[in-house]
């Protein structure tokens, strides 16, 4: 039996399972792996950060460099994550049409593409770090660590696209193991090469950054391998490799508006972590910086069940199976809500020790714990917004969605940012705005769910699913990226 024959057995039973069987278990159980991948992925960069500081009496410098540096890796990674979604649907598609050849042109096409996309980062990262952090306004005290880090880490760049290639690539043929054990085998080398570099070599932020470039590289190299030498369709044969700016302008079609929706936070963040910055003395940006880590391993644990309510919806929808639409979307908001308010309120009642890992100074620690002390309570809330706006995604509908994204998470915050925030200046006054956006935001994405949805109840005929490219450049059918 061929792999792509197994690949499609494989994914008919994921229908019968995801379209029958009982919800409460089944979106339980198609979480948990997600989120021991997301958890895993933020615990290896969390490393980093912990790690920095310990070769030096004043870790709070270093570790406030790093910080520095996360919102803004946040954003570029996410473009490399967004063609990465592109380069998956788009060989899916034609993997499924059974079209070898097309398949074939637009593995190598995307290649090419990552490669680009991984050097222009790369670029502006490098030669502009300093104009960036300044104009971020990074505290003095941290500028020069925070630079030194930033350049030496966005050497690691086009090996990232490789990566998010090969993981594009893969998964499109159902082979999601591979990828997830390249990263933790690369993340546990991280850790050690981490170690190796601050405590033996006395390098901080520099080995750090030498240790995560390193292992990007090594995940890069694992899943090339891979794809040069697997023997199906989606082989990357160098003897047969040529670039189709047709195969390109597809694929970008995707992953161009995916990077942008993934980019949208980031954006709002940075302008959060401006105010920050401009505001608060260095030892509250390191607080805010190490709480940050908190606010990831949270926010990807629950990110686990808006990609079950995405899946379990479209899936559904597809099925003609309206009142597990419904469903689907209650449960998968229900668990994100435990699971976010669960995490919230123990990271506050733990807060002290977890944020004394990074840096034991008491002042950091108070910082971190102010933010934490109004983030705790509120994670859940959250739920409500990210769970509608997957569900959303899932019944096909992308535009609406992502536009109130915008005004909730962007353009509220910075008039937040710039009315309330600078009246008071204070911590309470900044991190109040998360909450109330979600709030608010929450309320219109809900709403356009329930709409979207009493139109799919009376709407007689299910929809047909997305449909490959054909020859003739014309695209049959509607795809959609989760963020």
């Amino acid at each position: 039996m061929t792999e792509t024959v197994a690949t499609e057995k494989l994914n008919k039973k994921d229908v019968r399972r995801f379209t029958e069987g009982s919800l409460f278990k089944n979106i339980l159980l198609f979480s948990l792996p997600l989120m021991l991948s997301q958890v895993l992925q933020v615990l290896f960069n969390i490393s980093d950060v912990i790690i920095v500081g310990k070769g030096t009496p004043n870790p709070t410098i270093p570790v406030g460099a790093v910080g520095s540096n996360s919102t803004l890796l946040t954003l570029f990674t996410g473009f490399l994550i967004g063609l990465g979604a592109g380069i998956n649907v788009r060989v899916a598609q034609y993997l499924g049409a059974k079209k070898e050849d097309d398949v074939k042109s637009t593995v190598s096409t995307s290649l090419v593409l990552s490669v680009i996309m991984g050097l222009i980062i790369f670029a502006v990262c490098f030669f502009f770090a300093e104009n960036i952090l300044v104009m971020l306004e990074t505290k003095s005290e941290l500028l020069d660590k925070a630079v030194i880090y930033l350049k030496i880490y966005s050497c690691g760049m086009p090996a990232m696209a490789i990566f998010n290639y090969g993981n594009g690539v893969l998964s499109a043929a159902g082979d999601t193991k591979r990828p997830l054990v390249y990263l933790t085998a690369s993340g546990i080398m991280n850790i050690g090469l981490n170690f190796f570099f601050v405590l033996v070599c006395k390098l901080d932020v520099e080995g750090v950054a030498l240790a995560s470039i390193i292992t990007q590289y090594v995940s890069a190299v694992l899943v090339m391998v891979r794809i040069i030498t697997i023997n199906d369709d989606y082989k990357l044969d160098f003897k047969k490799f040529v670039f189709s700016g047709k195969k390109a302008a597809e694929v970008l079609y995707l992953g161009i508006p995916a990077g942008l929706q993934n980019a949208i936070f980031a954006i709002a963040n940075i302008f959060i972590q401006k105010s920050i910055n401009h505001t608060f003395p260095y030892k509250v940006v390191t607080g805010n910086g190490v709480s940050q880590n908190v606010d990831s391993i949270i926010y990807n644990t629950m990110m686990a069940f808006y990609t079950a309510c995405s899946t379990f919806i479209g899936q559904n929808y597809g099925a003609g199976k309206k009142d597990r639409v419904l469903k689907s979307y209650f449960i998968s908001t229900g668990y994100a809500f435990v699971i976010g308010s669960v995490l919230g309120i123990s990271s506050y009642v733990f807060g002290r020790p977890i944020l004394s890992l990074f840096d034991p100074d008491p002042e950091v620690v108070a910082a971190g714990m102010e933010k934490m002390k109004i983030m705790g309570v509120c994670y859940g809330i959250g739920a409500f917004m990210d769970a509608s706006l997957a569900a959303s995604r899932g019944l096909g509908k992308s535009l609406a969605p992502t536009i109130i994204v915008i005004m909730g998470s962007c353009v509220f915050r910075f008039v937040w940012l710039y009315t309330v925030f600078a009246k008071y200046q204070t911590i309470p006054s900044l991190y109040l705005l998360y909450p109330v956006s979600w709030v608010i935001t929450a309320i219109f994405e809900i709403a356009y769910f329930f709409m979207a949805y009493k139109k799919l109840v009376e709407k007689p005929q299910p929809p047909q699913p997305p449909q490959p490219i054909t020859e003739e450049g014309k695209t049959l059918g509607e795809t959609t990226v989760n963020k």
